[in-house]
């Protein structure tokens, strides 16, 4: 089971602090994960500038420069914020018999293990 997961917030534990021009400490909601790649997308973290060549669209406006966007970050870098606390954890699974419809199913559920809270 994953980890971490499309709009979790999670905050970057390693790094150049933000006195140092850094994104350590900042928090941010995840946009994509890259499993293949074991990275996170994540809003406000790590941009990048980037170079768009010149076009035109169909209207004819033109597009492209310079464009600053979010850049892959390792998954290791960042830890899920445990929404008691708003500081980082770590995540647990646990194993929950589910009934629905006469029918009892086991499903995964994320913790946060520093309160025990649900993700």
């Amino acid at each position: 089971m994953a980890r971490l997961k499309k709009g979790d917030l999670v905050q970057v534990i390693t790094g150049r602090t933000q006195a140092r021009g850094g994104d350590r400490g900042k928090q941010g909601k995840v946009i994509a994960v890259l499993v293949e790649k074991n990275r996170v997308l994540v809003e406000g973290i790590n941009f990048v500038t980037k170079h768009v060549r010149v076009g035109q669209t169909q209207r004819g406006t033109k597009t492209g420069g310079i464009e600053t966007m979010e850049a892959p970050i390792h998954v290791s870098n960042v830890a899920i914020v445990d929404p008691e606390t708003k500081k980082p954890t770590r995540v647990g699974v646990r194993l929950e018999d589910v009934t629905k419809d006469g029918v009892t199913k086991t499903v995964r559920i994320r913790y946060a293990k520093k309160s025990g809270k649900d993700l």
